[in-house]
């Protein structure tokens, strides 16, 4: 398990979903994750043993046409307009903000591919109290037809650097410590990347403790099977909806022997 407190510039930190029925989406995690809930006014905040991991809240007004219901990744940013300013300048585009809570301040922001994320800039809520054990976040990938152009804009505007990993390409920022002392790679890494066909978007990955166990109870509450459970070069992983049609993965991931 690893429990944090802070995050550096750079390195993603929340994961929220957007749901056209939060009370539904709430049953639905809690069967599958284990997850708790704490009602933060208009938004759930879910938690494990007491500590903060995700949140679930409605789908925003004001948006034309409105979003559709999705994971959202939030990355950890020393000011929400100097990042906004950076994914200008690199080819991205703001879809709202500044965004101002009591906890924080963000930006809604798009890549030059369409993939939407924000830029948080926090005040008391820093991210994620608990990732990296079953039922938490453990990382957010980028799925992108233009893993070349991702590269060069995530650079600009976090100052991540690549690394490749088989078919996948690693985000990595300098100088960071993260992750776990066991995991298979550099604890640098603060996001993955994966070519798709077209368009782009950013899916976020939990660890379970059975992967299995976890898609059969996701069927039994209204969600939906992707991809099958299968072996990957880490442990094991499946990609399931929620009953929203929202996607993530689910994983269970085996240390390195030695």
């Amino acid at each position: 398990m690893s429990q944090r407190d802070r995050y550096e510039p750079g390195v993603p930190c929340w994961v929220t979903t957007m749901q056209p029925d939060v009370e539904a989406a709430a049953e639905y995690y809690g069967a599958v994750l284990g997850w708790e809930y704490v009602d933060g006014g208009g938004f759930l905040t879910a938690q494990l043993r007491g500590r903060d991991v995700a949140a679930i809240a409605p789908i925003a007004p004001g948006f034309d046409p409105p979003p559709d219901p999705a994971w959202i990744t939030q990355v950890s940013v020393e000011t929400a307009e100097g990042a906004a300013e950076r994914v200008e300048r690199a080819g991205g585009r703001v879809i709202a903000g500044p965004l101002e809570f009591d906890i924080g301040r963000m930006y809604v922001v798009a890549d030059p591919g369409g993939a939407v994320l924000n830029a948080w800039e926090p005040r008391t809520r820093h991210g994620a109290q608990l990732v990296n054990e079953p039922g938490a976040w453990a990382m957010s990938r980028l799925d992108t037809a233009d893993p070349e152009g991702a590269a060069t804009f995530y650079g600009d505007v976090f100052g991540w650097t690549t690394e490749a990993f088989g078919p996948a390409t690693l985000f990595r920022l300098p100088g960071y410590v993260g992750g776990e002392p066991e995991q298979p790679v550099s604890r640098e890494v603060v996001a993955a990347m994966m070519p798709a066909r077209e368009g782009a978007r950013w899916v976020v990955d939990f660890w379970v403790d059975d992967v299995d166990a976890a898609v059969a109870r996701s069927e039994r509450g209204g969600g939906t099977t992707v991809q099958q459970p299968a072996a990957t070069p880490v442990g094991r992983s499946a990609v399931i909806a929620d009953p929203a049609g929202v996607a993530f993965s689910i994983s269970h991931v085996v240390p390195p022997a030695g």
